[in-house]
């Protein structure tokens, strides 16, 4: 797949994220019940930070740096102690302020995947799971999509239903 192609796909990703976002609407990002606890609004924090963590070591590749440490404390390993991390430091940012991060950081996605090298290697390893290939370390631009749509997205579709008919 050539960049532009790439860039091509990130670009209707978000249009996609942005429909459901606005299928949900502000008076409702709040909410809580969507993934167990979390509202829309936590969801959206927890995707972005892990995206914010992803672009920061793809940029660090590119510029031929070591990778930077995580913005979460450093003694955090496990998947879940991250996840309940970003939780507890984004719960009390407002829905815009948390809305206006994720808008920025995919900014910075397609920046990043902008100043790749033309013939950088994008590799398709699911249909929809796609990797770009730099010094050697393979980094999935695309993970905030990935990951939404396949973990979050049948949740956050089921709340809504439910949510619809009240």
């Amino acid at each position: 797949m050539k960049k532009s192609e790439f860039l091509t796909l990130l670009q209707a990703a978000y249009r996609q994220w942005e429909a459901v976002l606005d299928q949900i609407g502000p008076a409702r990002m709040d909410l809580p019940g969507v993934a167990g606890h979390w509202s829309i609004k936590d969801i959206v924090a927890h995707l972005t930070g892990w995206q914010r963590r992803l672009i920061a070591r793809l940029q660090a590749a590119l510029r031929n740096e070591p990778e930077p440490p995580p913005h979460w404390p450093a003694h955090l390993q496990a998947e879940d102690d991250i996840n309940a991390w970003l939780y507890e430091s984004n719960r009390g940012r407002s829905t815009r302020d948390v809305l206006d991060e994720s808008h920025k950081v995919f900014q910075q996605t397609l920046a990043a995947v902008a100043g790749l090298p033309e013939n950088v290697k994008i590799e398709r390893i699911e249909p929809k799971y796609d990797v770009v290939w730099v010094g050697g370390e393979r980094f999935a631009p695309g993970e905030f999509f990935y990951h939404f749509q396949g973990d979050h997205e049948p949740d956050v579709r089921a709340w809504l239903a439910r949510v619809e008919t009240l």
